[in-house]
């Protein structure tokens, strides 16, 4: 089996180099097969790599965060500390008073009865008794002097039994407002104390930085509001029942499907789903929604989080792709709020964790939606979003994606369940086609009963095209695989196979009829019935 594109009007074509037994010839140029574009680079998170500033602001941030995590002050400023130390010793000078209160409230009732029955053997008894105590004092005035040293000794004693318990309290008090050390904090499943030697912390740390200017007060602050968040926020404490309670109504609306070129994962986002208005309403119709909506968002985002590589030289961030195709457009109030909310949340709790933001199908009511909320993003932010209008969804995306993972529905040749393709096989090639030019690919089936399968797609389409089979007897009759059609722009990529019961070769033209150059992709492969056998 052999492969020839063939040029029709003097156009650059460029075919699989020799594999196997698969050969290719472009009139009398080398073979090549498709030159891979470049993507984008994550900024190094190795320590040779980093400025002496950033080095710097690295090891203040790790100082900061290794102290706080000592003290028990990661999660605060400190104040909260004294505040509670306060309440605390307040409260536990406040407790022995109202208990004797609450004890002097009990006697009451009996004291009242025991008084007015006391009251008449009182009044008896005092006159009797100021008459001895007056002889007994004249008789006897060294007794009298006695029992004054006793009482004075009783009142000392009393006052150092308080000052014990006033101690004693205050040892309370700060005990109560002691704060637990918690050595084992962590975040995305980095330990976040740089003590314990964990590579990966500088990384996450790094990310704080970035998102700061490497700023690393501000660093540290927004760590800190980070870790509170994911501590106070009640999305993180309602188990699965959001994810459940939306998985019918928003399947497909975020996913990850394969990785860019640089082995990021591919996160799509489809609001395409919002377009129903019984989905609309029901996911986003009441404030439960709105709230349930937001945390299967983010839980989403936490499980993608968790496929990243968070060391040095790994792949620690994701790379987003916003399919607007079909979404409501701005009116829905709803919609706008809780993209906002989204994106507001990311920015804050997610730093760096987003390599690209491409959004697709761009409508052009959005770029008025968009200044609603770009002035909110910091600039570090904006930098990471690519718009692409329809016509350029399948271009942009190959500056960052290979074709072969672009999901067809968006100009790509993956498909969900393939089994004719594997990562390994059919190596795409490209060829150009001028304007107002022809071009053929051929692909040859040396030998009888084998099965051609072949994917093919057109940057932008608006083509002419069709395929044929044409047998290496000069008798027998050429084969339409396909009918010539004009194909449309927002035609998926192509994939037919052929069984040749002969040798010869299927041929696929493309006609360009516009005046700008065409670039067509493609892949194939063969099985002969002699390779199925054996």
């Amino acid at each position: 089996m052999a492969v020839e594109a063939v040029s029709g009007n003097g156009g650059e074509a460029v075919a699989p180099a020799p594999a196997k037994e698969v050969s290719a010839k472009v009139e009398a140029k080398e073979a090549v097969a498709v030159t891979k574009n470049a993507s984008f680079r994550e900024e190094s998170n190795s320590l040779d790599d980093l400025k002496e500033s950033e080095r710097k602001a690295l090891a203040e941030l790790r100082d900061k965060v290794e102290a706080a995590i000592l003290e028990g002050k990661l999660f605060d400023d400190g104040k909260p500390e004294v505040k509670e130390k306060e309440e605390a010793k307040k409260k536990a000078e406040k407790a022995p008073v109202e208990k004797k209160e609450e004890e002097e409230v009990k006697k009451e009732p009996e004291a009242e009865e025991k008084k007015e029955a006391e009251e008449e053997d009182g009044k008896k008894g005092v006159e009797a008794e100021d008459k001895e105590e007056e002889e007994e004092s004249k008789e006897n005035p060294e007794k009298e002097k006695e029992g004054e040293e006793e009482e004075a000794k009783q009142e000392e004693a009393g006052e150092g039994e308080k000052v014990a318990a006033t101690e004693e309290e205050d040892k309370a008090a700060e005990t109560a407002a002691v704060v637990v050390v918690d050595k084992d904090i962590s975040l995305w499943g980095v330990p976040l104390l740089p003590s314990k030697g964990d590579e990966a912390t500088d990384v996450v740390l790094l990310k704080f930085l970035r998102a700061r200017d490497f700023k690393s007060g501000a660093a540290f602050e927004m760590l800190r509001r980070t870790l509170r968040w994911r501590r106070d926020w009640a999305g993180f404490n309602a188990g699965g029942d959001a994810d459940a309670d939306l998985a019918e109504e928003l399947a497909g609306a975020c996913y990850l499907d394969g990785v860019d070129r640089e082995g990021h994962p591919v996160c799509y986002n489809a609001l395409g789903v919002f377009a129903d208005d019984a989905v609309y309403k029901k996911v986003l119709g009441t404030e439960e929604g709105k709230a349930r909506f937001l945390q299967w968002r983010v839980r989403a985002m936490e499980r993608h989080v968790a496929e990243l590589e968070l060391k040095p030289g790994g792949v620690a961030s994701l790379l987003q792709v916003t399919d607007l195709k079909n979404s409501p457009g701005p009116a829905k109030k709803d919609l706008r709020v809780a993209v906002k909310q989204v994106l507001d949340l990311f920015q804050d709790n997610y730093p760096e964790l987003v390599a690209r933001n491409i959004l697709i199908n761009v409508p052009f009511w959005y770029y008025a939606f968009s200044t609603l909320f770009y002035p909110f993003l910091t600039q570090r932010t904006k930098s990471k979003f690519v718009i692409a209008r329809p016509s350029k969804v399948t271009e942009t995306l190959l500056k960052y994606i290979p074709i072969e993972a672009i999901p067809v529905k968006y100009g790509g040749l993956k498909r969900d369940g393939d089994t004719e393709f594997s990562a390994d096989d059919g190596e795409v090639t490209e060829l150009i086609v001028k304007g107002s030019s022809t071009e053929t690919i051929e692909i040859e089936a040396t030998e009888a009963d084998t099965t051609l399968t072949w994917d093919l797609t057109v940057l932008g389409w608006e083509v002419n095209y069709k395929e044929e089979f044409v047998p290496a007897d000069e008798g027998s009759y050429t084969i339409i695989v396909r009918k010539g059609k004009k194909m449309g722009s927002g035609e998926e990529a192509v994939r037919n196979a052929f069984r040749a019961s002969e040798p010869g070769k299927v041929v696929l033209t493309v006609e360009n009829t516009s005046h700008k150059k065409k670039k067509v992709l493609f892949r194939y492969k063969a099985r002969s019935s002699c390779a199925k056998k054996c």
